[in-house]
């Protein structure tokens, strides 16, 4: 059994790579700006899928309201790269808004040093407090994704009302990237220094969590999903534990959105909606839940599908397609891509197996 798991991380990691290159030689392979854009979206967007598969795939619960922990990174990235191109003065909807200078709360997203720590700060804060409140009152399995899922949809709510700080319905728009903008083949140098910068990134998070999984405390996280009560009671702390990862979740899902809205241009409260949120939950599951590598196929195939999908003939249909692809992963395949690629290449190698031993 050891064995055979140090052949599947091996391949995972070997697969992994191969994503690497693909996608670092992606920008120089394509001509369209659009589409290293879209692709810079696809590694936020694995980044995301990677921390939800931390406490859905390897502790076992299930967050429908990370779409808010996203949102405050891209929000926190948002206003601060909005006050940069800005010159530090008020936004349009501040001043349609009735306000006349720059409200308290917006002021340290003046300096970049603070804005950075803020987007991780704020959300990891609100995890903890959070997770500290649950775990320690034993609320788990449906109960906990219903208490996420309130808290997205008050927190979309909260957004929507108070328009004059936050941009209301509309969001934060018009900023360019941290590089500058990235709009056209003339400004393509900047667009490649920000998705290298996003492809580092998704490097360093796959390489942290694999470790965390592969480590002791892995093991204990794989201990609570299978089986919480047992490992309770055999001496771990598990409200802890289940806190510490949800937190650092949290912390990982809002740098995928801070690096988000530098590609996107923008960031609104749709990204906080708890149909958002969902389909992080669907990249994770098509891909492979409890697998890291799953959730970066699964993010890139969804996504995929979304892209080519969404216009022409089937721009009607795109969802509906989308919605039958997760309930036949969830119902025929529940190891998404990655299970079924395991299934094949064990079933490859006893078939190889029989027939030398019959020879």
């Amino acid at each position: 059994m050891r064995g055979k798991s140090k052949m599947e991380g091996r391949g995972a990691h070997l697969c992994f790579t191969i994503i690497m290159i693909l996608l670092a030689a992606s920008p120089f392979l394509v001509s369209s700006t659009s589409m290293i854009q879209f692709l810079g979206k696809c590694i936020c967007y694995s980044i995301v899928a990677i921390a939800l598969d931390l406490i859905w795939g390897y502790t076992g619960m299930l967050s429908l309201g990370h779409g808010i922990y996203f949102c405050l990174g891209g929000y926190a990235m948002a206003m601060y790269l909005r006050l940069r191109d800005n010159g530090g003065t008020i936004t349009e909807f501040m001043q349609t808004g009735g306000l006349s200078e720059l409200p308290l709360f917006w002021k340290p997203f003046l300096n970049f040093p603070l804005a950075l720590f803020l987007i991780i700060f704020i959300p990891g804060l609100l995890a903890a407090v959070l997770g500290f409140f649950v775990f320690h009152s034993r609320i788990k399995g449906v109960y906990f994704s219903i208490i996420t899922q309130a808290l997205t949809w008050a927190s979309y709510s909260l957004f929507i009302a108070n328009s004059k700080y936050t941009g209301g319905n509309n969001g934060i728009t018009d900023f360019t990237s941290l590089f500058g903008s990235t709009r056209g083949n003339a400004n393509r140098g900047h667009l490649l220094s920000m998705f290298f910068l996003a492809l580092a990134a998704l490097i360093i998070v796959y390489v942290l969590a694999s470790f965390l999984v592969k480590s002791k405390f892995g093991k204990i996280l794989i201990a609570i999903r299978d089986g919480e009560n047992r490992t309770y009671f055999s001496g771990y702390c598990v409200n802890n534990y289940k806190n510490f990862i949800y937190t650092l979740s949290a912390v990982l899902t809002a740098i995928g959105g801070a690096l988000f809205v530098n590609f996107n241009g923008s960031i609104t409260p749709s990204q906080m909606t708890i149909a958002f949120s969902i389909t992080m939950v669907i990249w994770v599951a098509v891909g492979g839940r409890g697998t890291i590598i799953g959730a970066i196929i699964g993010t890139f195939f969804i996504n995929l599908c979304e892209y080519n999908l969404s216009s022409g003939t089937l721009a009607s249909i795109w969802q509906y397609i989308i919605g039958a692809i997760f309930c036949i992963t969830i119902l025929f395949f529940k190891g998404g891509i990655v299970g079924l690629v395991k299934r094949q290449f064990s079933s490859g190698i006893q078939r190889s197996k029989t027939k030398k031993e019959a020879a």
